[in-house]
């Protein structure tokens, strides 16, 4: 059982965990991820591992609550416990005698990216980076974001915040200025790693992204997770989760991750019912109590 000592909202419907795992925060490094179980029975998922700390013993993840498992993953509270938190899972990145790199994060992406630039900001490597939101509310990280960067760019779809428009358009515009970067990271939805690789292709600037694809057991035995990279067959638990963008097939990914969108929804139907059920037993409960 793995302990939450902290939970944070950092945006509506967005969560932060520390986790107590001293074994995973040993041997956790950038780019790596665990697969938690919250209880018997429960669905696997994946989630990128946000930050570690060895001393403290403790890991952070942060989740969206889209489906059922991050829902219920959600209603837990600092103290609670998780049944299974299994890492860390995936190779590191590594980023050998850069000078200079760009960070992309859209959305949740945002949140795995914050270690690898954490980590060049700590081998001395200049950081510039570029974030966005659908609009400022959903924005995270911003801070920690920009305390690892020389430089930080902020952009939202409404122009709520920042810059108005995608992340890309500041990619663009950076890229046609001539700015030269050793290396480009960009994390976020499958259609804006495949927008940005495409845009940082004709430059011939090494462009790394990081697949989310459908995992089951993240040891490479059930196949779940398989991409296609440079026409082969990769899985993104053993292989990645770290790929080079100009060679990733960003339409199959794509098309691959819809293919159980109508069982989730039931299945996240079935937990908002018997969620409700226990909110109403639990509220007359309570009024019978309050009657005694």
């Amino acid at each position: 059982m793995f302990k939450i000592l902290e939970k944070r909202e950092l945006a509506p419907s967005i969560k932060l965990f520390v986790i107590e795992a001293p074994l995973v925060a040993k041997k956790a490094r950038p780019g790596q991820f665990v697969i938690l179980r919250i209880k018997e029975g429960g669905e696997r998922i994946p989630l990128t591992i946000a930050d570690y700390n060895s001393e403290n013993g403790t890991v952070t993840i942060v989740f969206q609550e889209v489906g059922k498992t991050t829902q219920e993953l959600g209603t837990l509270e600092a103290g609670d416990y998780i049944q299974d938190f299994v890492g860390p899972l995936g190779v590191p990145v590594e980023f050998p005698n850069h000078k200079k790199v760009l960070g992309i994060g859209g959305g949740l992406g945002i949140a795995p990216l914050y270690p690898k630039l954490k980590m060049l900001h700590q081998q001395g490597v200049e950081v510039v980076s570029i974030i966005g939101a659908r609009t400022a509310e959903l924005l995270i990280l911003e801070e920690e974001i920009k305390a690892v960067s020389d430089r930080m760019y902020v952009c939202t779809d409404d122009g709520s915040k920042g810059r108005h428009g995608f992340v890309t358009v500041v990619l663009k515009e950076l890229l046609e200025q001539g700015e030269k970067f050793d290396e480009i990271i960009i994390i976020g939805p499958p259609i804006l790693m495949k927008i940005g690789s495409e845009i940082t292709k004709p430059y011939g600037i090494p462009t790394m992204v990081s697949l989310n694809p459908i995992m089951v057991d993240g040891t490479g035995m059930c196949g779940g997770c398989r991409v296609t990279v440079d026409g082969e067959i990769k899985f993104a638990c053993v292989d990645g989760p770290a790929f080079d963008g100009h060679k990733v097939d960003f339409d199959e990914l794509i098309k691959r991750l819809a293919t159980y969108k109508e069982e989730e929804k039931i299945s996240l139907e079935r937990f908002n019912e018997a969620h409700e059920c226990k909110l109403i037993n639990k509220i007359e409960g309570a009024d019978k109590d309050a009657v005694k």
